[in-house]
């Protein structure tokens, strides 16, 4: 019976090795688990900078939401872009860049770069998804508003330095891998404990039981005595009996004294991911495709454009219109003004909406100028009309380039949706397509000079178009009732204002403007060529006898088919408007 309290021992021995294994895993769950979050900060000798970029890598470091608190003097903002975006509205601004995490998780890695010691304030700019201003303190909670990369942006007026103070709190990756495995282990250890010493008496009895047993055939055995020193045979049964239980208390304890003890440490320890090195080549790749706007950047600029077409219609001020109108739209919206001050039945320009925005065609093309297409209905149209707009510059806002409702009969084509974009296309390049997007605004300015133009079969309806039809009638009519002059119609692509982008079915819609210039000579001496009270308004008077030149600028947009297609083109969406008239 001398093995019995030794097994007992061994066996106290495994259970309380167990439940100290136990204790080390529910440890690193509770009282040994890291915390929540790490709180870094900007350093205080950061060089002052008229900008702060907070990097997409810092950004996304760690997984989960990222709490930013700003403290500054007066008001200041934190813009959200693209990253080529943000790097692009920033310049050759002096900046600090906050790009990671030190390695003892409490302070921002941030590099400083020389530069313009102003810029424009960032307020109000196009490029930003979203926008957070606060006097003093902000705290911001950081939510990606779209998939794909985003940088922060923070400043105050982009005279003044940015806030220098910036915290920023991460969830902490810390992870404990060993707390399972410990607790799995503990239960195991204080199971073979509890169970030891039954199987060792188990193991005892049948080996007594095999010592006792004899031959079963009948035949008789002669043992010989074996001489050995007294108690020799005792110790012997002893050291057989309790060994392998000892073999296995030392190893179980061995084991878990190295997992207690390593692992108590270990699992205060954070781990933080380092951050990603990319080159600019690679961010570069990383951005393509990705389409210049979010649907709701687009709605908010369109809002923006139609609010200010609307006060400057209101008040036929073209200065008005400087904030959000260029080019073509500009030059026919201030001649309307002018015309409508002077003839007052004379019809307005068709309203500008963004009530009702029935498709956008948002572009891939990240490098200036950017291009996207907006087809919208609302209060004074008629019909859709589609709206070209235009971004020259990471520092100017998009302005709108032109208008053209859409033709009675006519579908807007088909174009990928907003969140993928569509690829542009330069306007001379017919890669994939049945004719260039030049090619296409030549045939149709051929078309509406020449009636019986070669090439009118490469545009669908040729004459039965509305608007070349009615283009073509005016023309017409003005030569059959002109009996005394000469008429002369040329209309003439202007190739600068041209805008291509694909279509879904691998086509695509060319955007772009007309010079529509009507000349009247008189036939004899003496003939007066008469003009209307619009005309009037820009010629300085209402008759001559040496000559006159009516000028219009046209918006059109034509669908082109891709390559291989037997369908001809369509004239999508088209019309004029008077900008000036002359006496030769």
């Amino acid at each position: 019976m001398i093995g019995d309290p030794v097994r007992l021992k061994t066996a106290a021995l495994l259970v309380l090795l167990g439940l100290l294994t136990m204790l080390a895993g529910i440890g690193q769950l509770t009282f040994w688990a890291p915390a929540e979050t790490v709180t870094a900060s900007v350093p205080s000798d950061t060089k002052a900078a008229p900008l702060t970029v907070i990097d997409q890598k810092l950004i996304a470091l760690h997984d989960g939401p990222v709490k930013i608190k700003i403290q500054g003097e007066g008001n200041f903002m934190v813009a959200t872009g693209r990253p080529d975006d943000v790097e692009a509205w920033v310049g050759e601004t002096a900046h600090t860049t906050l790009t990671g995490v030190s390695a003892d998780q409490k302070s921002l890695e941030a590099s400083s770069v020389d530069g313009e010691a102003t810029a424009p304030s960032p307020a109000g700019s196009d490029l930003w998804v979203s926008t957070e201003d606060a006097s003093g303190e902000l705290d911001y909670t950081w939510n990606p508003p779209a998939d794909g990369e985003w940088s922060l942006l923070v400043a105050s007026d982009g005279t003044k330095p940015a806030p220098s103070s910036i915290s920023m709190t991460f969830p902490n990756n810390a992870t404990t891998p060993w707390a399972v495995p410990l607790i799995v282990l503990g239960i195991i250890i204080i199971l073979v404990g509890a169970a030891l010493p039954f199987i060792a008496k188990a193991l005892s009895n049948r080996r007594k039981d095999g010592q006792g047993d004899g031959p079963h055939d009948g035949g008789e055995t002669t043992t010989l005595p074996v001489q050995s020193p007294s108690g020799d045979a005792g110790r012997s049964r002893s050291s057989e009996t309790e060994g392998p239980a000892l073999r296995v208390t030392a190893l179980a304890a061995a084991l878990a004294a190295v997992l207690v003890g390593g692992t108590a440490v270990s699992a205060q320890a954070t781990t933080t991911p380092e951050p990603t090195a990319s080159s600019s080549s690679a961010a570069a790749s990383e951005d393509e495709g990705t389409p210049v706007l979010l649907e709701s950047q687009l709605q908010r600029i369109l809002e923006q454009v139609a609010s200010t077409v609307d006060a400057a219609d209101a008040a036929k001020d073209a200065a008005k219109l400087a904030p959000r109108v260029d080019k073509m739209e500009l030059q026919v919206r201030t001649q309307n003004y002018k015309i409508r001050t002077a003839v007052s039945a004379y019809e307005a320009r068709m309203p500008v909406r963004a009530t009702k925005l029935q498709s956008s065609v948002i572009s891939t093309k990240r490098e200036w100028p950017r291009t996207v297409f907006a087809l919208t209905q609302g209060d004074g149209n008629v019909v859709p009309q589609v709206l070209t707009l235009v971004q020259l510059s990471p520092r100017e806002n998009y302005k709108l380039w032109g208008t053209a409702p859409l033709q009675p009969g006519t579908n807007f084509p088909s174009f990928p949706v907003p969140r993928e974009g569509t690829e542009s296309v330069p306007a001379g390049d017919n890669t994939g397509l049945a004719y260039s997007g030049n090619e296409a605004l030549g045939i149709l300015a051929e078309m509406l000079t020449t009636p019986d133009s070669p090439n009118r079969s490469k545009l669908a309806d040729g004459q039965a178009s509305p608007y070349i039809a009615g283009a073509l009638a005016y023309q017409a009519d003005t030569v059959k009732n002109g009996t005394s002059a000469n008429f002369k119609f040329t209309h003439t692509p202007v190739t600068n204002q041209t805008v291509v982008l694909r279509t879904a079915d691998g086509g695509a819609l060319v955007v772009g403007r007309l010079d529509f210039a009507f000349e009247g000579t008189p036939k004899a001496a003496g003939d007066k060529l008469l003009l209307e009270d619009d005309s009037a308004v820009f010629a300085g008077g209402k008759e001559t006898t040496t000559g006159m030149v009516l000028n219009f600028a046209e918006s059109v947009a034509v669908y082109i088919p891709p390559a291989g297609s037997a369908d001809p083109m369509k004239l999508v969406a088209a019309t004029r408007g008077l900008v000036g008239a002359s006496f030769k």
